[in-house]
């Protein structure tokens, strides 16, 4: 009698979109600019009107940045365009909107308060997301294997 061999598992394949992800060293430097853009708003904030209403307002500031330019058509804030990468739909690879912007600004949050975790998921997570890409179910990929159709 011979032995079942269990099936072979096949290799892992993405569900979403196909191709390549960005590296974390592309989104570090492309946040890093555009915190820097939004740092330079905070800091007319919080000269004009001091430090009680600079945080709060400056915080609307960073979400609003955030929410607009990756819910536009091209995904991409000042940052992620100079370094060739976007924020696409996992599912269709298409344009997240701005709703699903705001939640994974949200997400953003999330990932910030455990100590940057959320952030440094992405390095051993298959799809290569961050906390806040999976709660609001995105990826973000060089711009090269998904081109921007219009900007912003």
């Amino acid at each position: 009698m011979t032995e079942m061999q269990p099936a072979p598992q096949p290799p892992y394949q993405p569900t979403g979109p196909s191709g390549p992800r960005a590296s974390f060293g592309r989104r570090l430097i492309a946040i890093i600019v555009d915190d820097i853009l939004v740092g330079i708003v905070y800091g007319i904030l919080f000269a004009v009107i001091g430090r009680g209403g600079a945080y709060g307002l400056g915080l609307l500031v960073s979400v609003a940045y955030f929410t607009f330019f990756e819910g536009s058509a091209s995904g991409q804030t000042v940052g992620k365009r100079i370094f060739d990468i976007r924020v696409i739909d996992y599912a269709s690879g298409g344009s997240i909107g701005y709703g699903r912007a705001l939640l994974r600004q949200v997400g953003r949050i999330i990932s910030g308060l455990a100590c940057l975790l959320g952030y440094l998921w992405m390095l051993w997570d298959k799809e290569k997301q961050t906390w806040h890409d999976k709660i609001a179910n995105t990826v973000v990929v060089p711009v090269e294997y998904y081109p921007v159709s219009s900007w912003p």
